[in-house]
């Protein structure tokens, strides 16, 4: 049997599961009601404890189609300077709960489009930041870059507060997709933006494609991936097109007719993957690649590669903090978020509140299942022996919880001495074997493909 013809019969083209870079995933978290639980998780973070931080900067000039984050157009710099005040009042209550000695192992800039801020309000931004909790020296400050929204100034704005690491999105160079998912963006211009990304002495550089986008095809997939490669990333994820349009309204204006089928966003996948590992770059969990130096294929070998909201990382805080409009937050108690809507947020944070409003406090199940899901998006494995040491999970109740996975996918997977693992042919199946570990239904429509 062919691997396509047994990934088919497994289900994997009809599935809808989570992505899983949570869990209990997102669409599970219920409203809170006040803030008191998130002001107690706070507060219990002991001093000198190395963080996240995570900015959400919501704002863009440009809508594109295919997005389904959280954002809002702007031609104006007012509601955006607006919004940056906001910030910095969100950051200063965070620093009244926070105990001291608190230090930031990373700091993100998401959105949204962060470099639409103009360069005095990077600058202020960040020196507010910085100063209330400072990098540790082996810390990691990332910003998302739009290519068409920078400029030299801005620029110098984020190496001069110590940016170190650039991602810029790419989705795809085909001008006729471009056009389809309503992001204009040529190689040329992208060509230019890494140019000065280097030429400020950032020497770390992610890139972000997507496969599964209209009109798209493995000719057209092999050619952007060749002139990305030629842009020298350090590290790419490969993500797939999610199309949820009843989720994102944007989306309607992308013509169905025109995606891919399931099986060939599957050979999309596999032609992009056979380019990146033919020059070099290691595979990284289900949807990343990366150069053997770059810190995610040293955290792969070493064992402790982990999954968050901005997908995989080396980090190894147990506290990360999100700031600005719907960004999420985890604690070692659990999940926060804050208010979604821009204009939720900024009356919460005006009105001196903690600008919460759902989230989801963690049952010791939720612990031991979401290390397990993890560890099957991160290595296809689990542990046995971790899982005894860290969660007193003994084989008689191991072989119960991986029992459903086992008798779905026992074609893919092995149960050994060491625990569970996925065989090589069965990693396009990660998603939908951690979803057979979850203890949490799914209510339908609420997650994008599998493949």
């Amino acid at each position: 049997m062919s691997s396509t013809s047994q990934l088919k019969q497994l289900g994997l083209f009809e599935a809808r599961v989570p992505r899983y870079t949570s869990y209990p995933p997102a669409t599970h978290f219920a409203p809170f009601q006040g803030t008191g639980m998130v002001t107690d998780w706070i507060t219990a973070i002991p001093a000198e404890t190395e963080i996240s931080l995570y900015v959400h900067i919501p704002f863009c000039r440009r809508l594109c189609w295919f997005c389904a984050c959280r954002t809002q157009g702007t031609q104006k710099l007012e509601p955006v300077a607006a919004y940056v005040r906001m910030l910095l009042a969100e950051l200063r209550m965070l620093r009244v709960l926070l105990p001291p000695g608190i230090r930031l192992s990373r700091l993100h800039w998401g959105g949204g489009t962060p470099t639409l801020l103009p360069a005095a309000m990077i600058t202020r931004l960040a020196e507010a930041i910085l100063s209330a909790f400072p990098m540790t020296p082996t810390g990691e400050f990332s910003v998302e870059i739009d290519p068409s929204e920078i400029d030299a100034p801005r620029m110098a704005a984020l190496a001069g507060a110590g940016v170190n690491r650039a991602s810029i999105g790419v989705q795809d160079f085909d001008p006729q997709i471009q056009e389809t998912i309503g992001r204009p963006q040529s190689h040329e211009l992208t060509a230019a933006a890494v140019r000065l990304i280097r030429d400020h002495g950032i020497a770390n550089l992610n890139a972000d494609i997507l496969y599964g986008l209209p009109h798209q095809t493995t000719a057209r997939i092999s050619d952007t991936v060749q002139k990305l490669l030629a842009l020298s990333p350090d590290r790419v994820a490969l993500y797939g097109y999610a199309h949820v349009p009843w989720m994102s309204k944007r989306q309607v204006m992308i013509p169905e007719q025109a995606l891919p089928d399931a099986q060939a966003r599957l050979a999309l996948f596999d032609t992009a993957r056979a380019l990146f590992l033919s020059e070099g770059f290691g595979e990284i969990g289900i949807d990343h690649f990366s150069r053997p130096d770059d810190g995610l294929a040293r955290a792969v070998r070493a064992g402790r590669l982990r999954r968050n909201f901005q997908g995989y990382t080396d980090d190894r805080a147990q506290v990360l903090i999100g700031l600005g409009a719907s960004s999420i937050s985890r604690y070692p108690q659990g999940y926060a978020q804050n208010a979604p809507a821009t204009g939720a947020y900024i009356a919460a944070v005006r009105d001196g509140r903690l600008p919460v409003t759902r989230g989801h406090a963690f049952t010791p199940e939720d612990i031991w299942r979401g290390r397990m899901i993890e560890a099957l998006m991160c290595d296809f494995r689990i542990d046995a022996t971790e899982m005894a040491e860290r969660f007193g999970i003994g084989p008689g109740q191991f072989d119960r919880i991986v029992g459903p996975a086992l008798a779905q996918f026992g074609r893919v997977l092995h149960r050994g001495p060491a625990g569970l693992d996925i065989a090589t042919e069965g990693r396009p199946l990660a998603r939908m074997i951690a979803n057979a570990i979850d203890a949490y239904a799914i209510a339908p429509g609420s997650h994008s493909s599998a493949i």
